[in-house]
């Protein structure tokens, strides 16, 4: 039971280390920490959880239809290809201050094992936007790639920005509409 009598459930268990994650990183998602967010014991979390990795498995699958399952269906309900992306990177844009924590897990995913679950989001992404790409008329190749390197854009420009603030801004709508630009627009002839 957490302080004033109140009891606490597995969904808010969830809930703080989530919000650990998405402010800090999936290392920061640690029992005693969660507990003195919830004003509670750790002794109230095995309860309702086996152990952190039953945790942290929870607030991976969270981060997934979060992060990755919702924006792609929401995307999903504009009717041609070109408005998806747009959608998508828009959606992306906007969330940006609400991922903190993925601007670590691709670097920390072995080591918390959650590499499995990083590399099916990761493939997700990838397949959704090179999808996308190759209904604009690109080959599967050349949109894949494409997809990568959005991808990578997006990611990378997380981990600038923490590693840069509070030194350097960015205008998160500015460099997202950039990125799609870079990865709708065809290659131009080259010159002779």
């Amino acid at each position: 039971m957490a302080q004033g009598g109140r009891r606490i459930t597995a969904e808010q268990w969830v809930d703080a280390a989530y919000a650990r994650f998405t402010k800090i990183g999936l290392d920061s998602v640690r029992v005693e920490a969660v507990a003195r967010d919830l004003g509670t014991t750790k002794g109230s979390f095995y309860w309702h959880h086996a152990d952190r990795g039953a945790l942290v498995r929870a607030v991976m699958e969270r981060w997934e239809a979060e992060e990755t399952e919702h924006i792609i269906a929401a995307a999903s309900a504009e009717a041609e290809p070109r408005a998806r992306l747009r959608a998508l990177f828009g959606t992306v844009a906007a969330r940006a201050g609400r991922r903190g924590g993925e601007s670590r897990l691709y670097l920390d995913a072995e080591q918390e094992g959650v590499a499995d679950v990083v590399t099916r989001v990761t493939r997700r992404r990838v397949d959704f936007v090179a999808g996308l790409l190759v209904e604009l008329g690109f080959g599967a190749e050349e949109a894949e790639r494409r997809a990568l390197l959005a991808l990578a854009v997006v990611l990378g420009l997380q981990q600038l920005e923490r590693g840069t603030r509070p030194h350097i801004s960015f205008d998160h709508a500015l460099l997202t509409e950039t990125a799609f630009t870079m990865a709708v627009t065809p290659p131009h002839a080259q010159v002779g």
